[in-house]
């Protein structure tokens, strides 16, 4: 449960989220994503097209890869635009790409008609990544986005994300690897003290 956490960021911003493991890292993403309900508080999204929430502007980049492991590599991101539709924001720019084309750009091109059951993690981690490219949205949601990847792979995707805040988008991740990204704000979580503490320290 968080208390008192307000934050803006605007675009072409990517906000930090750092703390201890179990702090809530992943649990701020997935409230964001619209997986879990508010208790309380507000999330909006300005400049968007229309009045929808603004998980529905976003993609949700988590610990699973959600792959299908009997569809080939190329039927589980063609199922994924199939399922997500694109969506618009004032200023935001983000280019779409065909599911061969964003294949090819992760690297992983060559395995598009194999099961992906037979994908190593790293692929996996890719073919996940690609589901970014293939459905325009403004809102990056990524939780531990390096998890998996070798270094080359790290490379191309801070240059993805990079990319993605060029074009206005906006990238929400929480990581515990420093990133080299160009426009960033943080934001450190921490649990609160216990109420009998603050109350003694206040008479000292």
């Amino acid at each position: 449960m968080f208390q008192n956490l307000s934050f803006t960021l605007s675009q072409g911003t990517a906000l930090v989220v750092t703390g201890a493991n179990g702090i809530g890292k992943s649990s701020l993403l997935r409230t964001l994503a619209g997986l879990v309900a508010l208790a309380g508080g507000t999330i909006r999204f300005d400049g968007g097209e229309d009045d929808s929430p603004a998980h529905e502007h976003a993609h949700y980049f988590g610990h699973q890869d959600s792959v299908k492991p009997a569809l080939s590599v190329l039927e589980n991101l063609e199922f994924w635009q199939s399922f997500t539709a694109p969506t618009a924001a004032t200023g935001f720019t983000g280019e779409l790409r065909k599911p061969m084309e964003a294949l090819e750009l992760l690297g992983i091109g060559h395995t598009a008609h194999l099961p992906a059951a037979y994908l190593s993690a790293g692929q996996k981690r890719r073919l996940s990544l690609s589901r970014l490219l293939v459905t325009s949205r403004p809102i990056w949601l990524m939780d531990e986005p390096t998890s998996a990847l070798d270094k080359n792979s790290e490379a191309l995707l801070l240059s993805l994300m990079n990319g993605h805040l060029e074009t206005g988008g906006l990238i929400i991740t929480a990581t515990h690897t420093e990133l080299v990204l160009a426009k960033i704000q943080t934001l450190h979580l921490e649990a609160a003290q216990p109420a009998e503490q603050v109350l003694e320290e206040d008479f000292l």
